[in-house]
């Protein structure tokens, strides 16, 4: 239980990133500008508590390994936000969060193992409450579709899905921490080839830009890096999958705080769905083991 804790308050750190990127594209800054700052002030909150766990250094094929696995962090931030320029937060997040099924379908290929009854009825549950959730259902909802946004939302779904496979099966033996600054390296290095950091030099930095990269870099990259890489290796690649749904409560949450964007009921009603997906298949879980044991006894 307190895995799944630590990678259902990971996943709602990712919630309020959707947020955050609309207020600083309010602000007039560019998708480089924010990506850049964002990726490189995770490299340094990362970096900074990892220098005390560098004790045992580890291998060089281990640390080029993280390397990629953080370059899957950079893809999902680039193709994410690149997409909410195209199409609105709402229907961005429910691409995004196609990875629920693709992570449990890619972890049944790996495993070669069906996933349970739990979690076929939990990722039913899932898909119906993110489709209502997003606000699909609202008039002109389909309307809000555009291919390029389309495109980028699937691919950070993609790109993610990616991310949960490996973030808890590679170089498990290295310190989370040290795992977690070195997948911020690989980020940063892919965000610099794809948006050279001026914002360093322009002035956009200290002329409004560093709190939203801060908080971006602090709930995007920080927060739920370690808590994944603390959490995953231990609940799978599958549950991980669906306790990353709660970043859509937690999206439409924030939205309607700091934005003051109107939910309406059928949101609502995905929002509470989504919670209950994602609490029921480790309910059952745990009601068969009491059963068992009573049974048992």
């Amino acid at each position: 239980m307190r895995y799944i804790l630590l990678v259902f308050i990971g996943a709602c750190s990712y919630g309020i990133l959707s947020t955050i990127v609309k207020l600083a594209y309010g602000q007039g800054y560019s998708p480089a500008e924010v990506i850049g700052g964002q990726m490189f002030f995770g490299f340094v909150l990362t970096w900074l508590p990892a220098l005390f766990f560098l004790r045992t250094k580890p291998q060089m094929r281990q640390l080029l390994l993280l390397v990629a696995v953080g370059l899957t962090v950079g893809t999902t931030g680039i193709f994410y936000y690149n997409a909410l320029q195209y199409i609105p937060a709402s229907v961005a997040i429910v691409l995004l969060f196609q990875f629920t099924w693709m992570g449990v379908f890619a972890e049944a290929i790996l495993s070669r193992r069906l996933p349970d009854k739990q979690t076929v009825g939990s990722l039913v549950l899932l898909l119906i409450g993110t489709l209502l959730a997003g606000g699909l259902f609202e008039s002109g909802g389909l309307e809000q579709f555009n291919l390029i946004g389309v495109i980028f939302g699937l691919l950070s779904a993609v790109s993610y899905t990616l991310f949960l496979l490996s973030s808890g099966k590679v170089a498990i033996t290295v310190h989370p921490w040290v795992r977690s600054s070195t997948m911020a390296t690989g980020s940063l290095l892919l965000a610099s080839l794809i948006y050279p950091p001026v914002f360093l030099f322009n002035g956009a930095l200290w002329d409004g830009l560093f709190p939203y990269v801060f908080l971006l870099a602090f709930f995007g990259i920080l927060l739920p890096t370690v808590l994944f890489n603390f959490g995953i290796p231990h609940i799978g690649a599958g549950m991980a999958a669906i306790l990353g749904a709660a970043e859509l409560p937690m999206a439409v949450i924030s939205s309607y705080f700091i934005l003051h964007e109107s939910v309406s009921l059928l949101q609502t009603v995905g929002v509470i769905v989504i919670l209950i997906a994602i609490v029921l298949p480790e309910w059952l879980r745990q009601r068969g083991k009491r059963k068992n044991s009573t049974s048992n006894e």
